[in-house]
């Protein structure tokens, strides 16, 4: 099985502007998820963006890069804009973020098990939540699983809703996930989402991957135990950093 890993990497930025490009300890952000995606079980690992700069580096440190067009709505939508660029045949694309440059090759590897099963269409990891403060974090998309580890909905707010008992002990009452937000995509799978317009429930919650559910597509999960640290601002830097 033949699996390629895309980085989808933006200029701009609300919150953040540039930050695939801000300096960590001497290296660009975008060079950090490079390096730790290249150490995964990967054939390929390539790098989407639609600007120059970007590009730019990449090129820079030795890495494969593709420009793709700036209207893209997700990242979902740049990489195979990518892929199809690239024009190579691989079997699965991984979706790895360009704002985690502290992502672990284990986690990786985890969700390309994944697809061992030829079934799965596809995949994404999740991570149990420890404390109501996480639970009840709007930002930290939760999701819940059936009894074949697949994902059935993912919400903002806390799912499911634990009757009689006071929120503060949920985490202690059920066991609760929240999504880690990289991706697998079946090639063919990948192909088909792209074409599928926004759905009801992504419109609600902003969630891309309900778009998928709401059209009959599957959702393989894995469990990980490693936290992630996705960079949205000059202060989750910082965080970043010290819990290292």
């Amino acid at each position: 099985m033949e699996i390629i890993g895309i980085i989808p990497a933006r200029f701009a930025s609300t919150r953040f502007p540039g930050k695939p490009l801000v300096s960590i300890q001497g290296k660009t952000m975008i060079q950090r998820v490079y390096e730790q995606a290249s150490k995964a079980k990967l054939a390929q690992v390539l790098v989407a963006t639609d600007d120059e700069r970007i590009q730019t580096e990449v090129q820079r440190f030795g890495g494969n890069v593709v420009l793709t067009a700036e209207h893209h709505q997700s990242g979902t939508d740049r990489c195979f804009e990518a892929y199809t660029q690239f024009n190579v045949p691989y079997d699965c694309i991984i979706n790895i973020q360009g704002d985690e440059p502290f992502i672990q090759p284990e986690q990786i590897d985890l969700l390309v098990t994944c697809f061992e099963n030829p079934a799965t269409q596809l995949a994404t990891l999740v991570k149990s939540i420890e404390s109501a403060a996480e639970l009840f974090n709007p930002n930290s998309p939760k999701v819940v699983l059936n009894q074949h580890q697949e994902a059935i909905y993912f919400s903002r707010q806390p799912i499911p809703y634990l009757r009689g008992a006071e929120e503060a002990t949920w985490p202690q009452k059920h066991v609760y996930y929240k999504h880690i937000g990289i991706y697998g995509y079946r090639a063919d799978i990948l192909e088909q989402i792209t074409q599928l317009p926004p759905s009801s429930l992504e419109k609600a919650e902003s969630l891309e991957q309900l778009r998928w559910l709401e059209n009959g597509f599957k959702i393989t999960t894995a469990v990980t135990h490693l936290e992630t640290f996705g960079i949205d601002t000059p202060e989750d830097l910082e965080k970043a950093l010290r819990a290292k």
